[in-house]
């Protein structure tokens, strides 16, 4: 029978569908190119190669990733895997994957990709010799992307030092301390340098795949590989909107008490002399003394707190940007987006959509579950 529409854009779906003996040949070949899925298809001739690097340890919803989006360009990819030795790898789940090529296949690449995979404090630091010896293989001019943890491998290498780079905005401070010559940048999916390409966690390997291929074939060979993997083909902002920043607990002594109370009136305008006079200090010792309690001047802090709030109404409330903006203590709707977007890198709308689904989208998801 023939393959479902909703089906072609999915690797695999079925095997060629049956095709009625009378059908035209031409016809019955057109049927099973599109039972395969839009933009799955064998390479190309002369395809650029992408040789994913399988480490111990590795996580395999971003080691597919690669396959599963470069794949999807009409052939203009060839995705292989390889392993450091040619041996089944163990993922970080309950089970081993076998890439199909070992590090020799390193030295025809165009394009290494290093997914992420479990570490460790020694593996972080001094990872496996092997993984090191099958970077050596790489050619010069062939370009290396790293996914989430993978950064650590390159970093080791040396790769990254003198450049700015990214990892998972949790790792910050643990990558930042082991390769202090990185220019770290934890509030960006991924950064770009040509020959060498860093990106967040997890679904940031999507984002840096559909760049590749923006970069390689232009936008609209991205937005069709795009719709294929049902991903949008540019996503606003970057990590920073999804960094979760839990505020310390007030201690009962110092100013405190004082954050305790400001936390209570946030929607209204607080001055340094007012929280000097609620904390009992003149406002140069009050100043001084939050600065060491938190790490923040006074107006850092509360700018702070209010957009932690202003968050959460947009996640969890149907309030319009400009209450939101009341309620929270800042001036206008202005002041909302312009400090929102300093911090997140979106404007509040985006951070809504991206983190509450409306009862329109829920209605949409109904709606195409019918037809």
């Amino acid at each position: 029978m023939p393959v479902p529409p909703a089906a072609r854009c999915v690797p695999g779906a079925s095997s060629t569908p049956a095709v009625h003996p009378l059908a035209a040949p031409s016809r019955a070949r057109d049927l099973a190119d599109r039972a395969a899925g839009p933009g799955r298809r064998d390479p190309r001739p002369g395809a650029h190669k992408v040789v994913v690097l399988a480490l111990d340890g590795v996580y395999p919803f971003e080691l597919g990733i690669p396959h599963r989006v470069l794949g999807s360009a009409d052939g203009r990819y060839e995705v292989l895997s390889a392993s450091v030795d040619g041996q089944p790898v163990r993922t970080d789940a309950d089970l081993t994957v076998t890439p199909g090529h070992g590090p020799e296949v390193l030295a025809e690449a165009d394009t290494v990709v290093i997914p992420p995979y479990a570490i460790s404090p020694s593996s972080a630091a001094t990872p496996d010799p092997r993984a090191l010896t099958a970077l050596s293989r790489v050619r010069p001019g062939t370009r290396l992307v790293s996914i989430c943890t993978g950064a650590f491998l390159l970093a080791a290498a040396g790769l990254l030092d003198g450049r700015r780079a990214t990892t998972h905005w949790a790792l910050t401070d643990y990558f930042q301390e082991l390769f202090p010559r990185v220019e770290l940048d934890a509030g960006v999916l991924f950064v770009d340098h040509g020959d060498v390409v860093t990106s967040a966690g997890a679904a940031s390997g999507v984002d840096v795949c559909l760049h590749l291929v923006r970069q390689d074939h232009g936008s609209e060979v991205a937005n069709h590989v795009a719709r294929c993997c049902v991903v949008p083909p540019y996503r606003d902002g970057g990590q920073a909107q999804y960094i979760e920043r839990p505020m310390p607990p007030a201690s009962g002594t110092g100013t405190g008490p004082t954050r305790d109370w400001a936390l209570q009136r946030l929607e209204l305008p607080l001055s340094l002399d007012e929280l000097a006079a609620q904390a009992a200090m003149s406002t140069r010792t009050f100043a001084r003394r939050f600065q060491e309690e938190t790490g923040l001047s006074p107006g850092r802090w509360l700018t702070q707190q209010r957009l932690r709030r202003a968050r959460h109404l947009l996640e969890s409330s149907d309030l319009s940007v400009e209450r939101v903006a009341h309620e929270v203590g800042f001036a206008t709707a202005t002041s909302l987006r312009r400090h929102l977007a300093a911090e997140a890198g979106v404007a509040p709308s985006a951070y809504r959509r991206t983190f509450r689904a409306s009862g329109r989208a829920a209605g949409d998801v109904r709606e195409a579950s019918t037809t």
